[in-house]
């Protein structure tokens, strides 16, 4: 996942404790775009070896994480999300044409 990118979100399940930390929250099946990539901090906080790509997004704002010393703000996992089917924008530009140019007995 890329910062820019448009994604689904495809689990808006919280517990009541992210609902009350939150303002903004994603729901099922609306579309976002995607304004930042973060490193989860579960290799820090839990130990573990591995962390969760977390995402801040362009129509979401959410406050200050109040677990984080940096005082970023609070995100979602990119579990949460697939990214939209899109097609390219040459291969939208071309199909235009090809429309446009169509010809059809009367």
């Amino acid at each position: 996942m890329i910062k820019g990118q448009k994604v689904v979100c495809v689990n808006d399940t919280f517990t009541p404790t992210i609902r009350a930390l939150y303002q903004q929250l994603p729901v099922k099946n609306d579309t976002y775009t995607i304004r930042e990539v973060f490193l989860g901090r579960e290799k820090i906080v839990k130990g573990g070896d591995s962390a969760t790509v977390g995402l801040l997004l362009e129509e979401l704002k959410n406050p200050a994480d109040p677990f984080h010393q940096g005082q970023q703000e609070l995100g979602f996992s990119s579990e949460r999300f697939a990214p939209l089917e899109e097609l390219p924008d040459e291969k939208i530009e071309a199909e235009e044409v090809v429309h446009a140019g169509a010809w059809m007995p009367a």
